[in-house]
């Protein structure tokens, strides 16, 4: 019988799953639309930063979703992308693209758990995530996996929402995440539950210097954050020290 953390962490991977699967269809539209199309200019920031330590590099995207970091992550010219998510409706909508953009030999999407990465110790020069590890059922663990499989000297790169702290962009956040985003999500997916889930993770994720906290208690050295569009989102990296 699994103790009771693990059928915890069990029911939220589904109810996750599940979540993603019914708004799969409209997830694209609802991410640019919603964010204002600033989720098209954080991820290519995220991808300018790793492009300062990389070359043609091995990424794992976790939390792929319908592989729009993975997408972005071609200007890199990398020698392999490997995204794995949970929900397989994001993914057959992510392969759709990917074949459209003729990226098919480049990037593979397979269902996997950010949790129990289904790869080898010290594989990737890079592993990412954006918008995702606030839905992992324990975020220590899937960091302290994906600092697992990168090698040394390599990379985790995380892009999230993160609490801005200063006016106006506090107040304007706080009330855009609590009231409009839950009503045009509603609108637009059919799914009242996706909606109210996305501004609740937002606020109770720990996010700015707790956040770095995490990455160096998966075993990242030298993290970083940089804050986006006021402290709206932010991208953090460590990076896996040789003598590690």
């Amino acid at each position: 019988m699994e103790d009771q953390p693990a059928q915890l962490d069990n029911r939220k991977k589904a109810a996750v799953e599940s979540m993603f699967d019914s708004i799969a269809w409209r997830y694209d539209f609802l991410n640019h639309f919603l964010s204002f199309n600033f989720d098209r200019l954080w991820r290519r920031r995220a991808i300018k930063t790793i492009s300062k330590y990389y070359k043609s590099p091995n990424i794992l995207d976790v939390a792929t979703g319908t592989g729009d970091l993975a997408l972005a992550a071609m200007k890199l010219n990398p020698s392999k992308i490997s995204g794995i998510d949970i929900s397989h409706k994001m993914l057959e909508i992510g392969r759709e693209k990917i074949e459209r953009k003729g990226f098919a030999g480049k990037i593979d999407l397979m269902v996997g758990d950010s949790e129990k990465i289904p790869f080898k110790d010290n594989v990737f020069d890079v592993a990412m995530v954006s918008f995702g590890v606030r839905n992992f059922s324990d975020p220590l663990k899937g960091l302290t996996e994906m600092y697992r499989v990168i090698r040394s000297e390599g990379m985790i790169m995380v892009l999230e929402f993160s609490k801005p702290s200063g006016f106006p962009f506090k107040p304007l956040y706080n009330f855009y995440f609590r009231n409009i985003l839950p009503l045009f999500g509603r609108l637009f997916s059919k799914d009242k539950a996706a909606y109210r889930y996305l501004p609740d993770s937002v606020m109770k994720f720990p996010d700015n210097e707790e956040f770095l906290k995490l990455l160096v208690k998966a075993g990242c050295s030298d993290t970083h954050q940089i804050k986006l569009t006021g402290g709206v989102a932010s991208i953090y990296t460590g990076i896996k020290l040789s003598m590690q």
